[in-house]
């Protein structure tokens, strides 16, 4: 009689845990079509100490240390342009996000070539700048004010030899949050005739509205 009444007990008890196990599932993957962006993992990317929410991407920028080592762009938990990579060199270093995950990087010397480049970026693209040796000697005045359009409020005092990290977006006049800059002088100089590297880091807003 005991064993009687205790297998439909059992049986009630299966069928709650197999209708609560259907319940989870149901609300994840619901969760999942409403928010398809929502990351998968929990390990942030670009070595920050956090993840990005849904409508964020990770970025991290660090210029070059002297005239030794290049700089180093991470974007969305990718290593987009390094040393390592051969693709940095003397001067700006600057990565135009054509997407979330491709990127057109400049590398011309020659100053008029750097100008039209910047010409070209369309409204809203996000653009990602890393100093390496001295920028100024390819900078022109124009050159500035198109960084001033990106957010840059640091770059009509970037000088000789100073270190500059920035990320912005094209022709939105919106202040940027990443931007740092490390000023060249004699006295305080950890690198000779160099100031010390620079870097910022954090998430990055996606979509860009007026």
């Amino acid at each position: 009689l005991l064993l009687t009444a205790v297998l439909p007990l059992a049986a009630v008890i299966i069928v709650l845990l197999i209708t609560w196990g259907i319940s989870i599932n149901s609300s994840v993957a619901q969760e999942r079509e409403r928010n398809p962006l929502a990351p998968t993992t929990s390990v942030p990317k670009c070595s920050l100490s956090r993840v990005c929410p849904p409508n964020h991407i990770a970025l991290r920028i660090r210029s070059g240390a002297a005239d030794i080592v290049g700089p180093t762009v991470c974007f969305d938990g990718k290593i987009i342009m390094s040393h390592a990579l051969n693709n940095v060199g003397p001067g700006l270093n600057i990565a135009v996000i054509n997407g979330e995950l491709c990127c057109d990087l400049e590398l011309r010397f020659d100053p008029k070539d750097i100008l039209a480049h910047l010409k070209k970026i369309k409204r809203g693209m996000i653009v990602l700048v890393a100093s390496f040796d001295d920028v100024t000697q390819k900078m022109t005045n124009e050159m500035r004010e198109i960084f001033s359009e990106m957010g840059s409020t640091l770059i009509r005092s970037v000088k000789r030899r100073d270190s500059w990290v920035f990320a912005g977006r094209a022709g939105t006049k919106i202040k940027s949050l990443f931007e740092k800059q490390a000023v060249n002088d004699e006295k305080n100089n950890i690198y000779g005739g160099w100031p010390e590297m620079v870097e910022v880091g954090g998430c990055f807003p996606r979509a860009f509205s007026d």
